[in-house]
């Protein structure tokens, strides 16, 4: 045991607090464990008669406290003083005993008393599980590709980090004497030095100031200080901040040296991630379903008003202010088309960022990836975005509403959707629409007006301020400037050309402007010249703004400049909306959703949810069977069909330029000569051309035929738009086969030449043929006259009707011509001028005016009665005659030539209708099949086509549906997404 004055400690209490527990502090003798203080004041008790025992309940839980009672010691000699001498190695190894008893009591006690002291602490630490979101995936696989203790090899040691750290000691007097400047109130002097304090007060604020001012690391030497004693008030302040402002610059350029590393390292492992190294299943980034939201909505128009409510960084500018180049700064490449002074914006362009492992750029509607790095494919990109943009300008327009989707992806491009938006414009010029300013002010309205849209104003800073048009367009849109972010452009423009610097810190204080902002920054965007790199930009800015006075001066913050604080400001702040808005507007689509299938179940509750594209595909379907029913059609039906029709086309021409002009002849030799001669160069010129068309329309017919037939089964009327288009243009773009016409002819040709009847069977179907025929065309010809005479007597008496004075001129004329035909009834087909004359006079004479032509006209319809009349009755003479025409008419005055005419005609339409089935069914109809395909397929592609073809509520409501389903799903996979990053 150990005495330190009043107080007694042992060993064993001691060790009652290891070392390794790394408790710093000294621990009352009340606080050790209740088994060490019993045993402590079991052998201490009796040293101090005046202070109380403790803990004396212990004794009674311990059986070290129940020792035996030792005899008082008795100092006088003899057998007694040498009895307790020779027990001295008893006592001492009962002793020893003892002590091992302590010592294992106390290693147990304090054993049990780290433990609990260490789950007390272990309770206390907050559970990091919950933040492993922070550290992206491939931090915890870099172990598995990098070898960390080569790397950590590398890294310097700490002596050489401690030779780069500045002299804390001396930086300390320079501020110390800096402050008692600027508390001693040096007048104008203090003005100057205002920049430095802000730039002071703002250091390790945000990410967005990580280029703001470190500790200074020159340290001042002695020579220095002198100086500063000898030099006025003024030069000590200027001399302090330009050593502050190389400092700045000295770790300004060791951060982006660093951040370098960090982004070729990311690419390195992005790659190889690309590769497969990592068996991980692949998926979409948090910004790419983001966007994918955003295209739905881009087309979807709904009439619940369910608008979009999603955030977006607008970029809305004057014309020319630098809203291209901002946005190509903040997307790191060349990749938007430029004009000088020229309006090259003529669409939105929405602009996808996000970080990937090539700088690559891709539109929507394409699979083609632009390699940024390229200049070739950079020049191709811009090309190809100003084709779309003139593609998406209608007719007489100067700008359009529709929307170009473009994704560009990066090392280290900040993650955001930004949408450049037409420059606006105070005039109209000459080549563009009388309504282009009005179009550019509601476009940027119609994207403004969203609540949760961020507005990025820009602002030129190389002209007058008045001179601004956007900004007063922002204050309507947003006045209180919860969601603007202002930019000033050109800032080396402005300072090399304002007279009072001081107006461009009015401006990017919110002082000038009307309108209010979230933030304000100056950014430079090269020296104008459109061949400039992104990297070249990049130093310039930077450059400039480390010698301009703006920021030595303490006009400008270091937060407030170069297009890289300001991407990660509007990321941030981009971010920030989602987060708060995106399940507002998931909720708004839900309701919307549940609208729309109450509505489907209660007006269309037994049919499917098709939209227009199922519904398409279902017409498809039915359109092309009916294509194939037509080659179910039997060879019989169609000769029929076709040799009817035929006739009904040329049967006229075969009666008035044909026959009748060869029935003027006088004998039989010249009557056929003249039906050779007419019939070749009926063949040669107008019959094969007539078959074919006559075969044509039959095929539309029979076509439509089948339509109109699977229309009255259970056909939905909602196609009739669909299949009336498809059967209209499957025939505009069909045509027939041009070498079925010389075919064709041939075999006409052939057919009329024949002029042999074999059997009696044959003449009589000639002569009922014929027979037929006149009686048509006479029926035909008595409707005629009658309508040009008008009523008779009996209709006139008993239906009440009367003549008019043109048809009692007609009627008049027509028996005056009977008269005529009565006494001349071999008169030929046409009057003579005298004839004419004489009719007319006899009328005159009754009293009737007429003209000759009316004369003429009527004349060759009773003449046509009158040469039909007699052909019946020719022709029912010669029911009998085929004994004579087997003879050839020899001693016979009956000649039937007439028939055998018929009868060529007759053959020459049974070959014809043969001829052209065959061609119908062997080719045709396959051709028409093919057609009526590729004009589905063409009709599937075309989206306005579906649109004006298959309409109706119910499917727009399908339609409305499945955007509001797909924007859901997206919505909630997102919003998962979103929640695991956090």
């Amino acid at each position: 045991m150990l005495r330190a004055g009043s107080v007694v400690t042992c060993i064993a209490c001691r060790n009652l607090l290891p070392s390794r527990m790394g408790v710093k502090f000294r621990v009352p003798l009340q606080k050790l464990h209740p088994l060490s203080r019993a045993i402590h004041h079991r052998y201490t008790a009796n040293n101090n008669p005046q202070r109380p025992p403790h803990c004396s309940a212990a004794r009674h839980y311990t059986s070290l406290s129940r020792l035996p009672m030792r005899p008082p010691k008795s100092r006088s000699g003899g057998h007694g003083y040498q009895q307790h001498r020779s027990f001295w190695v008893a006592r001492l190894a009962a002793r020893l005993l003892k002590l091992r008893y302590i010592l294992l009591g106390s290693a147990v006690g304090g054993g049990y008393t780290a433990k609990k002291t260490y789950d007390e602490w272990k309770d206390m630490l907050p559970d990091m599980s919950q933040y492993t979101w922070i550290v992206p995936d491939f931090v915890w696989e870099l172990s598995e590709n990098i070898d960390l203790d080569k790397l950590a090899s590398a890294l310097p040691e700490l002596e050489d980090i401690a030779k780069l750290l500045p002299d804390m000691e001396k930086i300390g007097e320079n501020f110390t004497f800096l402050k008692s400047l600027l508390s001693s109130g040096l007048g104008s002097e203090v003005n100057g030095a205002s920049g430095l304090r802000l730039l002071l007060e703002t250091t390790g604020e945000s990410t967005l100031r990580a280029t703001d001012i470190p500790p200074t690391s020159a340290a001042m030497s002695d020579s220095n200080e002198k100086q500063f004693k000898k030099s006025s008030d003024k030069e000590k302040v200027d001399q302090l901040q330009e050593e502050l402002l190389r400092t700045q610059l000295k770790y300004q350029r060791m951060l982006e040296r660093l951040e370098k590393e960090n982004k070729e390292l990311r690419k390195v492992v992005l790659q190889k991630d690309d590769k497969g190294i990592h068996q991980r299943k692949v998926k979409k980034s948090l910004i790419d379903l983001y966007s994918e939201v955003l295209d739905i909505l881009s087309d979807y128009d709904s009439n619940y008003n369910t608008q979009d409510h999603l955030p977006r960084v607008v970029v809305v500018g004057d014309q020319s202010a630098g809203k291209t180049s901002v946005l190509e700064m903040i997307a790191q490449a060349r990749i938007f088309p430029r004009g000088s002074g020229e309006m090259m914006t003529r669409s939105p362009v929405k602009v996808t960022l996000s970080e990937g492992p090539h700088h690559v750029a891709m539109f929507k509607d394409s699979t083609r990836e632009f390699d940024l790095g390229k200049e070739a494919d950079l020049a191709a990109l811009r090309h190809e975005i100003e084709l779309r943009m003139r593609k998406s300008v209608k007719e007489g327009q100067t700008v359009s509403p529709e929307t170009i989707s473009l994704s560009v992806k990066g090392p280290g491009i900040q993650r955001m959707v930004l949408v450049d938006l037409p420059g606006v414009i105070s005039t109209v010029t000459t080549g563009m629409a009388a309504d282009t300013k009005e179009t550019i002010f509601s476009i940027s309205k119609a994207y403004m007006q969203n609540p949760n849209a961020i507005i990025l104003c820009i602002q030129d800073g190389s002209v007058d301020a008045e001179r601004s048009i956007v900004t007063d367009l922002v204050s309507q849109m947003d006045p209180q400037g919860k969601r603007t972010i202002f930019v000033l452009t050109k800032v080396d423009l402005a300072e090399k050309n304002l007279a009072s610097p001081s107006r461009i810190q009015q401006i990017v204080e919110g002082k000038l402007f009307p309108m209010k902002a979230l933030g304000y920054f100056a950014v430079v965007t090269g020296k104008g010249s459109s061949n400039e790199s992104i990297d070249s930009i990049k130093d310039y800015e930077e450059d400039f703004f480390q010698s301009s006075r703006l920021l030595r001066d303490g006009m400008l913050k270091a937060h407030q400049v170069t297009t890289k604080n300001l991407s990660l400001a509007v990321s941030d702040c981009f971010w920030k909306m989602v987060r708060e808005s995106v399940e507002q507007q998931a909720d708004a689509f839900k309701a919307s959703r549940f609208n729309l299938e109450t509505e489907w179940k209660n007006n269309y509750p037994r049919l499917r949810e098709l939209d227009r594209n199922e519904l398409f595909e279902k017409a498809k379907n039915e359109i092309l069977d009916e294509v194939i029913s037509l080659s179910q059609v039997t060879p019989k039906h169609w000769e029929s069909i076709l040799q009817k029709k035929l006739w009904e086309r040329v049967s006229t021409h075969v009666i008035e330029n044909i026959y009748l002009p060869a029935a003027q002849t006088t004998n039989s030799g010249t009557f056929n000569t003249t039906v050779d001669i007419k019939l070749k160069q009926w063949t040669d010129k107008q019959l094969p051309h007539k078959a074919l068309e006559v075969a044509w329309e039959t095929l539309q017919e029979e076509f439509a035929r089948f339509m109109a037939e699977y229309k009255e089964k259970d056909q939905d009327d909602i196609f009739e738009k669909l299949k009336e288009a498809v059967k209209d243009e499957s025939i505009k773009r069909h045509k027939w086969n041009e070498r079925a016409m010389d075919s064709l002819r041939v075999i006409q040709h052939n057919a009329l030449e024949d002029r042999s009847i074999t059997d009696k069977s044959q003449w009589d179907a000639a002569i009922q043929f014929m027979e037929e025929t006149l009686q048509s065309r006479l029926k035909d010809t008595d409707s005629v006259i009658a309508d040009m005479v008008g009523p008779d007597w009996k209709q006139r008496w008993l239906s009440w009707k009367n003549r008019t004075p043109e048809q009692h001129i007609r009627n008049e004329t027509k028996n005056e011509l009977e008269r005529l035909l009565k006494l001349h009834e071999d008169h030929t087909a046409y009057l003579a001028n005298d004839e004419v004359t004489t009719v007319r006079k006899n009328l005159e004479a009754r009293g009737v005016e007429v003209d000759p032509v009316l004369i003429k006209d009527t004349w060759h319809q009773l003449y046509r009665r009158h040469f039909l009349q007699k052909a019946l009755l020719h022709c029912n003479l010669c029911r009998r005659g085929f004994y004579y025409y087997q003879r050839h008419f020899v001693d016979s005055e009956l000649e039937c030539n007439d028939v055998v005419l018929f009868w060529r005609i007759q053959r020459m339409l049974a070959i014809t209708a043969n001829t052209l089935r065959q061609q119908l069914t062997n080719k045709e109809v396959r051709r028409l099949e093919k057609n009526v395909k590729e004009v589905l397929e063409d009709f599937g592609e075309d989206t306005e086509k579906k649109v004006q073809l298959i309409t109706g509520r119910r499917v727009q409501l399908a339609e409305d549906l499945k955007k509001v389903r797909e924007i859901q799903e997206k919505l909630e996979a997102f919003i998962e997404a979103l929640h695991k990053e956090k």
